[in-house]
């Protein structure tokens, strides 16, 4: 569903519901469990993406995660399929993406650019 992600840690309430959540809706797999963290592979990527147990904000400006997905629509519907919430699909002059939100309502973005 993704190719490859941008930035790399998202604050959750609680890991193993947080953890069940990644796994399950987007496909991501643990590659390491710590006390409190979980590190998780994304697509083929290098970079991975880390949950790491806290206090969560939503009303505040946090950082989030921008995953590359070479097929928007197809991963668009495959999430609205998961239940999960997103916001419509935006195009901008370079290249399309979308939000969407795990269960802490913290923000993550997919976007799709020609790479020619």
């Amino acid at each position: 569903m993704f190719e490859r992600i941008d930035t790399f840690c998202v604050r959750v309430k609680d890991i193993e519901k947080s953890s069940q959540w990644y796994e399950e809706s987007l496909g991501l797999q643990v590659i390491f469990k710590g006390k409190g963290y979980r590190i998780l592979r994304v697509g083929n990527g290098s970079v991975p993406l880390t949950i790491e147990e806290g206090e969560t904000n939503p009303s505040s400006n946090q950082s989030y995660p921008i995953l590359y997905s070479k097929e928007i629509e197809k991963t668009y519907k495959k999430l609205k399929e998961q239940n999960v919430r997103t916001s419509d699909i935006h195009h901008d002059e370079d290249n399309y993406y979308f939000d969407f939100f795990d269960p802490d309502h913290n923000k993550l973005q997919v976007c799709f650019f020609n790479e020619s």
